[in-house]
């Protein structure tokens, strides 16, 4: 599965710089070790903590959202063109611009600009006060924005001229590969709108201006659903292909305006430097652009590629199976992931905490923070899990059974889906883990090495499961193989970055799985009892989690209590 919301938006609008905070900012080498007994305690949370506690929670209301209409847009796919090979043809061309969306918006491009544009900031601050210098910010973009463009435009026509060789690599098996090489040429421009959207984003957060990066998936989801109900009676699936080149070209134009005004701002942010600090050394565009080197992007790009080829191995095996296996996969993953996507909105809002403390030295505060958070991800993933296959087959048929997508549809994705969530708990840890590894000052190939250990897994036991059990064997694959690389990631992280007690927190996390287990059995034997679709799974919305919480205190795992009285305390701290 690929990456979902934005990993390093802590509010909106533009706060005051805080350099060693930010989550996407160099912060640390080796791993943190104690401070001495003598360190006095850490200074009680500003005004400033809570504004931005209270700019993430918008931040993460828009990601919300804008997976909330990723959902709709699911849901539109399967009420116009069901679950057959033109879906199959379509998801397989989708491919190119999910990865392109993973390595140029969610993780690549804002942990490699991000730096370089708070350089150049802090170079306009110090020269803003002489009206003839030049400024940092317009040189880096003068610099760095037609190189980039230039590659994004190549890429985007060497796909144009191979789209015929891409999809038989990734699908040799489809159905109608002609319907899937044209969606392929018409998502081709979604490259070039990704890579600019991207990086105006990466822009935009060095300004501290968040809101417009977290709003790009409400307009792209809103780009594809429009387009497609517009067009679906002319083009068919085609309707599809077309809404995702539309749907980035809004993603640059929410970002422009915002960009633009930044670009020309002359003005030095007072909150920045002290009006007498001295100014770094100046570095000129090309010194600025090593900031962009291969020694610093490669650790990222691998590890993000080898996240998103978990979908490249699933439709590549998936196209040797009947039509509509790869879309019966895709609407599976996509309803699973949402426990996931919630629980790494929690890592998302308290991860700037975790690189405050690794900046500071302070080995305690920065262990706590992060075992409190895999713990609190934990519980929201492994209880949406258990909700997700007690009443699989009614969240299906809830979502997506009307129109083209009919009940023998439902009764694939859903017992698929239950297959699916038996990786939540390994994907969401993989996303919460990683984070602390990339703040360190020098990239660590580490995260690349076991998510390729990971994808190895995933690769060789599809292989062997899929002659045999379809679907299910593809789902069961790539929750082994990502269950791996969490483990791996879990043990690596004290070593390298965080002491975390990664044997305590292992116990831990397995301590929690016995709820989800209990409350998984309790809403699967519940689901049928009640006839009617839709009550039985508000029924289930109340049981589960009852279920959960009940056998929690029964094999006495703190963490349920004294997470829930956390999470109180912090929602109306931001409140």
């Amino acid at each position: 599965m690929s990456g979902t919301a934005t990993e390093d938006q802590p509010g909106p609008g533009q706060g005051p710089r805080r350099p060693a905070a930010h989550p996407s900012t160099p912060t640390a080498g080796p791993p943190v070790r104690p401070a001495p007994s003598g360190t006095p305690p850490s200074p009680p949370p500003s005004p400033l903590g809570r504004f931005l506690a209270r700019a993430a929670a918008l931040t993460a209301a828009l990601t919300a959202a804008g997976s909330l209409l990723g959902l709709v847009r699911d849901q539109a796919i399967a009420h116009l063109f069901g679950a057959d090979g033109d879906t199959d043809a379509f998801l397989v061309a989708w491919t190119v611009p999910e990865l392109a969306a993973t390595l140029l918006i969610e993780d690549a491009m804002a942990l490699v600009l991000v730096p370089a544009f708070s350089l150049a900031l802090s170079r306009r601050t110090a020269s803003g006060r002489d009206p003839a210098a030049p400024d940092p910010v317009r040189e880096l973009a003068a610099a760095t924005f037609p190189r980039l463009f230039a590659w994004l435009a190549a890429v985007a026509a060497l796909l144009l001229a191979t789209a015929p060789v891409l999809v038989r690599a990734l699908a040799p098996g489809l159905a109608d590969p002609g319907l899937a090489v044209t969606c392929t040429r018409l998502t081709a421009v979604a490259v070039v709108t990704f890579g600019i959207a991207g990086y105006l984003s990466a822009a935009l957060r060095a300004h501290d201006s968040f809101v417009p990066p977290a709003a790009i998936y409400v307009a792209y989801n809103l780009g594809i659903c429009a387009t497609m109900l517009a067009l679906h009676s002319l083009l068919g699936v085609r309707a599809a292909a077309v809404g995702v080149a539309v749907g980035g070209a809004l993603m640059v134009l929410v970002q422009l305006p915002s960009f633009l005004r930044r670009l020309n701002m002359r003005r030095p942010h007072l909150l920045r430097t002290a009006p007498d600090a001295a100014p770094p050394p100046s570095p000129g565009p090309a010194a600025r652009i090593g900031l962009l080197s291969l020694g610093g992007i490669a650790p990222v790009l691998l590890f993000a590629l080898g996240r998103q080829a978990q979908v490249l191995v699933e439709r590549h095996f998936g196209s040797s199976l009947s039509a509509g296996a790869i879309s019966h996969l895709n609407y599976a993953q996509k309803v699973a992931q949402m426990p996931m996507v919630l629980s790494l909105m929690i890592c998302t809002v308290t991860f700037p905490a975790v690189a405050r403390a690794v900046a500071d030295g302070d080995a305690d505060r920065a262990r706590l923070r992060v075992e409190r958070d895999l713990a609190l991800a934990a519980v929201v993933v492994l209880l949406g899990a258990a909700y997700v296959v007690g009443y699989a087959p009614q969240i299906i048929e809830l979502l997506f059974q009307r129109g083209e997508f009919d009940a023998s549809d439902t009764a694939a994705t859903a017992s698929v889906m239950r297959v699916y969530s038996l990786g939540l708990l390994g994907h969401s840890l993989v996303g919460a883990l990683v984070r602390p590894f990339f703040s360190a000052a020098r990239p660590t190939w580490y995260p690349a090495a076991v998510m390729a250990a990971g994808l190895l897994i995933t690769v060789v036991a599809s292989a062997a499961a899929t002659p045999y059990w379809g679907i299910h064997g593809i789902a069961a694959a790539n929750a082994a193989g990502i269950t791996t690389t969490a483990c791996l990631l879990l043990r690596g992280l004290g070593t390298r970055v965080i002491a975390i007690r990664a044997r305590r927190v292992a116990g831990d996390l397995g301590r929690l799985t016995l709820p989800a287990v209990a409350a998984a059995a309790a809403g699967w034997t519940l689901a049928p009892a009640i006839p009617h679709t839709a009550l039985t799974a508000a029924v289930g919305a109340l049981a589960v989690p009852a279920v959960f919480v009940a056998t929690a205190f029964a094999v006495r795992a703190p963490e349920v209590p004294q997470l829930i009285v956390t999470l109180t305390r912090k929602l109306r701290h931001a409140r």
